[in-house]
């Protein structure tokens, strides 16, 4: 019996997180179109998530599209197909890794940070001051994380393809001995404007979905520095997991 308390307690706290965070992004999301529309604040965090975090984006993206022409072009070899490196790097790049690896390193840098604040405002009381001068705290402190996750992820995901390729193409032609030409070639021919669309339209969900999570840890962490502490990890662990199981089901319904 203690088993299927165990279990049964665990479902109902996953239902309770989900169906938490899917109503604080919807109000959130509401709260867009209601005055004061605080724009200065929205510039501030896409400085804060994109800015920021290009560095560490740009140079997972580089060595991932360095280690990945490697290794294609070892699978390539045995078949004789070395001359389609390009275009299947490229894909790769497009299709999945922009923007699951940038979603993940804005999870690692940005949102845990966010979390770790609003979870520092949440028990230090600030969070209930902003209610107290009749200022929306959501509106005040999520809306405008949440647009400036959806616009600079996409962003920072159509970064990392350009220097991803390129890192493939260091590799491939460089390094490897790939005609430039037939990179670039295959390349154009296997790349199409869907592919890299599809990348960017998973970014945008995953922009707002890694903001909904690690705000909404951060808006009801308690328990001192020990419950901030415990709600960052939380907040990482569900974003980076759920990333990739929405990568898979957006990649089901796409393709």
């Amino acid at each position: 019996m203690r088993l299927f308390q165990f279990l049964g307690s665990g479902f109902i706290s996953f239902l309770q997180d989900v169906g938490g965070i899917f109503l604080f992004f919807w109000k959130a999301l509401i709260f867009t179109f209601t005055p004061p529309f605080r724009f200065r604040l929205f510039l501030k965090q896409v400085e804060f998530i994109g800015v920021r975090s290009w560095l560490v984006v740009a140079l997972t993206a580089l060595f991932s599209g360095m280690v990945t022409a490697y290794q294609v072009h070892h699978a390539l070899v045995k078949f004789g197909g070395q001359s389609v490196l390009g275009g299947v790097v490229a894909l790769t790049l497009t299709r999945e890794l922009g923007p699951v690896l940038s979603a993940i390193m804005v999870v690692a840098r940005a949102g845990s940070a966010m979390t770790a604040e609003l979870g520092s405002m949440r028990i230090t009381e600030q969070i209930d001051a902003l209610k107290i001068m009749a200022v929306n705290p959501i509106q005040y402190l999520v809306t405008p994380r949440l647009w400036a996750g959806m616009l600079v992820v996409p962003l920072l995901t159509a970064m990392a393809d350009l220097i991803g390729i390129a890192g493939g193409y260091v590799i491939g032609v460089l390094v490897l001995g790939i005609d430039h030409g037939i990179f670039m070639a295959k390349m154009k021919d296997m790349v199409e404007l869907v592919d890299i669309m599809s990348g960017i339209c998973k970014s945008i969900f995953f922009g707002a979905f890694l903001v909904s999570v690690c705000c909404y840890k951060g808006y009801y962490a308690r328990g001192g520095a020990e419950g901030i502490g415990r709600a960052t990890t939380e907040a990482v662990v569900i974003s980076s997991v759920g990333i990739l199981i929405f990568d898979y089901i957006m990649t089901t319904l796409f393709f």
